[in-house]
Parts: C-alpha cells; structure tokens; sequence
C-alpha cells in the first residue's frame, strides 16, 4: 500500500509548491517506506507525490508513473493494486509501450482511449489522481469500496488538494473531507460524480437471484486468487474465525496448484494471529493453521501493551470511532510484527459480515427486506469502519493488507442473491453467513474443520481476548469524569461522546487534529453491535444500549443455539 498526495490549481511559485508536496508526503512516509517520488509542472500549478511500497515490479515501477509520449505527457499517482491489469493491456485497441511492469500503469492507456470514463473497467482496489499536461487537465478517483483511503481538500489559494491521508492536508487545506468510494473528480466539473452504481444499490432492490452454491464458491475462489498477485513474500491473517480461515484456505490451495504447475518453488504460506493469553482467536487460528499446513505465527500481547499504543493507533487511523479504535489495536500490533518478518502484503477476510449478515444484530432483522437494506447500508459505509481499520493499521508499518470478500465480481453475485436466502433462523439452525458456510461445507475435500466452518461471529475486539474492551473501559472510567461526561457537548458539539470510552478517545484525536473539520470526517449515531442507527429500531432491547460489542445482543450468542 503506498501513499499520494496531489496538488493543482496552485498558486505556490514552483519551488515552495515541491517543498509543499514534498512536506504532505513526509507526513504519510510510513505507507511507502520504500521509494517517493515527485513531480512538478512548472507554470501548471501541479505537484504529484507518492510514497512507494514496493508489492508489484519493485525494481522499475517508481512513481508518479508518466505516459511514453512526449506530446500528451500524462502523469499518475496510484495508491493499490490493479488486479486484472494483464487482461486490460491486452484489451486495448492501440497497442502501448509500457515503461514499467507495475500493475497500475494500465491507468494511463486506458485513459488514452477512454478519456475520464474508463475506471469502471478496473478491477482492484486504488486511489489515484492523473494529469494530462497537453489538456491542463486532471482527474481523481477511488475504488469502489474505498479499500483504499482518499481524502480533498481546498487551499485557500483555491488550489485542490488530494491525499491517501487526512493528516497530509491539514496544513495545507482550509477545508478537507472523505474523497467518496465510487467516485470520479475531474477538472472540467469541480466536483465527485459515482462511477459505481451496481444495481443492489437502488431503493428497493432485493435479490432475486436463485442461491447457487457453487457459483458463490467459485467467484469467490476466484476473488482469493487475483489477490494473490505478488512479487514479495506475503501471507494470510487468521483469526480462526470463518472469513479469515476460508481466504486463508483457499489461498493454500491455489498455492498448492501453483506449485504442482511449477509456477511457484515455496510451498508453504505464512499465517498470522493475536490475543491476550489465552483468547479464543489463538486456540482457534492454531488449529486451522495445523489443519491447513501454513507457517503460522501466533502473537501475544498485554493488555498494556495494548493500552500504551492508543494513542499511535488514533494518530494513524484518523478516527474516534469506539468499535474501530478497540479492534484496530491488536491489528496495529501485529501489523509491526509481521512487517518485521520481511512480509509485505496479507490477505484478510473484512467485508464477510457486511456482505451476508453476519453480525449477531442481524438476528433480529424482521424481514428480507429489512436485512438486505442494512447490508447495502454496511457496505457503503464500509470505507470509514473496516476499510479503514485494515488499510491504515496495516500501513502505519508499511504493510498491506487485501479483502477478497470486496471482489466487485463476487459482490455482483452475493448481492443478487434471493435476500431470504441469507435470513437468520435459529429454529431451523440456520447460522448467520449460512449460505457462505454451506458453499464450503465439503465433506469429501474439506475446506475446514467442521466446528470451525460453523465457529460463531466473533467481533475482533472480543476474539483477541475479552479482557481487552473490559480493560479499555476501566481506562476510560479512571480518565474521564462525571463533570467531563456532562459537559462533553459544550466540547464536542458534533458527534457528542456517550459513553467515557467514546470520550477518551475523542481527546486523544483532539490532542493530534485540533480543527473541526477533522471530527467532521468521522461518522456517528447509535450503534449496536456494529449496526447502522436504522438497525436500533429492530429490537427495543437495542435502543437502552451504549456499547457496540457484539457481547451486548443478548440471548444471541451460543446460548441462542443451545435452547
């Protein structure tokens, strides 16, 4: 995962708008530990900088990428990794001379023949910014779910600004905010138009398509191998939990096929976990990385620990989120672990839970209807919860993280799926991810062990270890006072904390980003459980609770299934 920033419309003279970019980029350095590069355009008002991590062609695929022209001069800043770059080059109706091997270089050819509108045609997760010296003009776009973060911004010499991180803009901009996911900017309209506008989207969409298990096998089988593409070691996060076992299993077996075809000599795929003591995501991830045969590699840390990086974790997520901040830690933690083991990339399993329901609200859901809005609902927010906690705790160290269950190809498929398909029936033991389960539920040739391919939703913040959130609020209760607590909209009017913990954090993003505008790139509302507000009405049990651990549904854990 690398990091960009991009400056037009400047009016620095050419010297002081290098430094500047120059300067952003310095702020979001660890992203690309490897190489950065600048580009300035004289005259134009334009700088673009990239921070590199090397994952595809390290040895020539430096940025800001340029065009093979000298008349167009096209430059490119990318951030992420586009997958099916080999089928898009050969895809092209002129043939083109490529400068480097890097995956993201195809955006400049498409661009070529297509003009602005050829981003929909890209497979993969990316943020870039392009310009095309001849038309003085340039153009920004960010993947469909915004794996991949992006921030704009306004100077105010009415320069626009663009970068992988907000703390990159804060000096420079007056006003900044979240770059939308699925969504294109372009110079000639001043202003974010959705590229991605899939047709589970629309109001009062509901899937109809039949449920066809093999189908949702394979397209997610193949989701798992294109995310597979890599010219550094990498490995797999396992948790021991559904979603990060069967992307970690089914990475063993492409690997295994890779092997026999004699595409690749190392045979074994590195595995990663990490809780306190004794936590259920350890006893789980040790078992299916024996079961599968990866090298795995199983982190312990303290609660200490744990509490002493707080403040690290909010300064490079960007975000008071309660949920996020409690999970995003241990992640954090291990992020540094593995990078230190020379791996680059990880494959991870986000987007499960949003895709087929899989948080234990989703049990109360009263209808098809009613759960296939609030996975539509999940998804488009994805980009400032789960999204951000795997991009920005992974990079903070220079390492990147994948999700293959954010495939747009798979989510075409899941998404289509006949939403009574995915409904939660405790009485006819139908778990929540059911239909996924039963995809893989193979008895001949098993993907995972059965307890496991049937193991319950688990939050990471409560499989690393229970101790942790209950340590965390402990914190919180010793920080923060009733007074502060009945004061706290007089100091934080938008977004107002509700709980101590929610408080504590949001002093600690005050203390590294002062301005308004920073809180107001944060999202809010009542939660339960990871839900949206609209999910507080199913049950109102959900409305008298403050914590969103998946520990406060009551009667839903395992108990439910034991009656």
């Amino acid at each position: 995962m690398c990091g960009i920033v991009a400056i037009l419309r400047s009016m620095m003279p050419e010297a002081e708008l290098r430094q500047a970019a120059l300067a952003a980029g310095k702020k979001i350095q660890h992203r690309g530990p490897d190489w950065n590069g600048v580009r300035v355009f004289a005259g134009r008002g334009v700088a673009l900088e990239h921070e590199r991590l090397a994952i595809i062609d390290p040895e020539s695929g430096a940025q800001p990428l340029v065009s093979n022209d000298t008349e167009r001069n096209v430059t490119c800043c990318v951030n992420g990794e586009i997958y099916n770059y080999k089928e898009l080059a050969k895809g092209l109706r002129d043939p083109y001379s490529f400068l480097t091997k890097s995956d993201c270089e195809i955006i400049i050819p498409l661009y070529l023949e297509h003009g602005p509108n050829f981003v929909h045609l890209l497979r993969g997760m990316f943020s870039f910014v392009l310009y095309d010296h001849q038309k003085d003009f340039f153009l920004a776009a960010r993947d469909h779910m915004g794996i991949t973060p992006m921030y704009y911004g306004y100077g105010a010499d009415g320069s626009v600004w663009f970068a992988s991180e907000m703390k990159a803009l804060e000096e420079g901009c007056v006003r900044f905010e979240v770059f939308p996911p699925g969504h294109l900017f372009t110079s000639d309209t001043e202003s974010c138009k959705p590229w991605y506008t899939p047709n589970w989207y629309e109001v009062g969409h509901l899937g109809k398509t039949p449920l066809d298990l093999e189908v949702l096998r394979d397209a997610f089988e193949a989701s798992v191998k294109r995310r597979m593409m890599a010219d550094v070691p990498w490995g797999v996060l396992l948790s021991g939990g559904l979603d990060s076992s069967l992307v970690a299993s089914i990475a063993v077996r492409e690997k295994q096929k890779l092997v026999a075809q004699g595409g690749e000599w190392i045979n074994k795929i590195h595995s990663f976990t990490i809780g306190l003591e004794n936590s259920p995501d350890l006893k789980a991830a040790k078992e299916v990385a024996e079961f599968l045969g990866t090298i795995h590699h199983s982190y312990t840390y303290t609660i200490q620990e744990g509490l002493d990086a707080i403040s690290e974790v909010i300064k490079h997520l960007e975000t008071y989120d309660v949920t996020t901040i409690r999970a995003s830690t241990p992640m954090f933690l291990m992020s540094r672990k593995i990078k230190a083991m020379g791996i680059k990339m990880v494959l991870s399993g986000e987007g499960a839970d949003e895709v087929f329901g899989g948080y234990l609200y989703f049990h109360k859901a009263p209808n098809a209807e009613a759960f296939h809005k609030e996975t539509v609902a999940k998804l488009q927010s994805l980009h400032q919860y789960d999204c951000l906690r795997a991009n920005k705790s992974t990079s903070a160290w220079g390492l990147e993280a994948r999700v293959p269950f954010l495939d747009a190809d798979f989510l075409d498929i899941a998404m289509n799926i006949d939403s009574s398909e995915k409904m939660i029936d405790v009485k006819a033991k139908k778990l929540e991810k059911h239909i996924i389960r039963k995809a893989f539920d193979d008895k001949e040739h098993p993907y995972l062990p059965e307890h496991i391919l049937w193991r319950q939703k688990e939050q990471f913040s409560d499989g690393v270890g229970y101790g942790w959130i209950d340590s965390l609020r402990d914190l919180a209760e010793q920080k923060v006072t009733e007074r502060q607590m009945k004061h706290a909209e007089r100091l934080f009017p938008y977004n107002t904390p509700q709980s101590k913990e929610a408080y504590f954090y949001r002093s600690i993003f005050q203390h590294h980003f002062h301005r308004e505008v920073a809180a107001q790139t944060v999202p809010g509302g009542p939660s339960i459980a990871c839900s949206t507000p609209a999910a507080i009405e199913w049950d109102a049990a959900f409305k008298n609770a403050v914590d969103p651990s998946g520990r406060a549904i009551a009667g839903v854990h395992l108990d439910a299934y034991s009656e």
